[in-house]
């Protein structure tokens, strides 16, 4: 079921900082930071369940369970990427309704054509405004829970420029969004102006290596926006540090303990103690 604390906390302005979780290694370590919400990204779940593009290839099969796995693994509401709802208007509408029966607190729907690309690559094509439009409404129909928010992207910005974006966004609000998306926005001006635009709530996408410059959350809020998504942090770090160790090692070295993550306490983040704890308890060691 939804978890109310995302429309709780945007209803008292309340600024939302959302890191991007790629595995369930980063929901844990999430989990352990504290944060309350979080983000499923489609690339980086897809890339990392599947080694896939972020591409349209992942199906809506594979990114419900994937979203459900991460419901599970972590204890934050989490805003879920649905691509374009996987197809048209029936394929949002049940889409919808398997995110919703994973437990996902908000569904990310975007405004490509279906198979869709990543927002910061080229090739992108778009719908029609009011093919979005009816999406919106379909999804917002197919909710059960008031909770469960349903956020528009848009992905107009390199096609249909700045004012394409402002265009698309008005429509997707008077169609019921209840948080608006623009994607891709190329430089700190069009960060700054979309805010004043409209009411409806909006998301900025801090996505690392993309084309949008990245802003801190202090500064998101400041500019007001409800939420910031890092969809990207977690899992490029992770690619970092991994490439570190392993070009290290084919070199000859091996990492200390020290400098990695502790093994027991990963143990414990994954919940190795409560499978010692009924051990204890059940197992007949005579």
């Amino acid at each position: 079921m939804a978890k109310p604390i995302l429309k709780e906390k945007i209803a008292r302005g309340e600024f939302v900082t959302a890191p991007g979780i790629y595995d369930m290694i980063s929901a844990v370590v999430a989990n352990e930071i504290g944060f309350d919400v979080v983000y499923g990204s489609g690339y980086w779940l897809a890339a990392s369940a599947h080694g896939l593009p972020d591409a349209g290839i992942a199906s809506v099969t594979q990114m419900t369970d994937r979203m459900a796995t991460l419901v599970a693994s972590s204890n934050a509401a989490v805003i879920a990427d649905a691509d374009t709802g996987f197809g048209g208007l029936l394929n949002v509408h049940h889409t919808v309704r398997a995110y919703e029966a994973a437990g996902v607190t908000a569904i990310q729907i975007e405004d490509q054509e279906f198979p869709k690309k990543c927002g910061h690559t080229p090739f992108k094509r778009l719908i029609p405004v009011e093919e979005m439009a009816r999406k919106i409404r379909v999804a917002g129909d197919a909710r059960g829970n008031d909770s469960f928010l349903v956020i528009a992207r848009t992905d107009a910005r390199q096609s249909e420029g700045y004012d394409g974006v402002a265009r698309r966004l008005e429509a997707y609000a008077e169609a019921g969004a209840d948080v608006l998306f623009p994607e891709a926005l190329t430089d700190a001006g069009e960060v700054r102006s979309i805010t004043a635009e409209f009411d409806t709530p909006l998301l900025a996408n801090m996505a690392h290596g993309g084309l949008t410059p990245i802003s801190p959350p202090d500064e998101l809020a400041r500019l007001g926006y409800a939420i910031g998504i890092y969809p990207a942090m977690t899992a490029l770090a992770a690619a970092a540090a991994v490439r570190d160790v392993l070009s290290r090692l084919k070199n000859g070295e091996a990492p200390t303990n020290n400098e990695l993550f502790d093994f027991n306490h990963f143990c414990s983040l994954i919940g190795f103690e409560e499978v010692w704890e009924f051990e204890r308890k059940w197992v007949d060691r005579t």
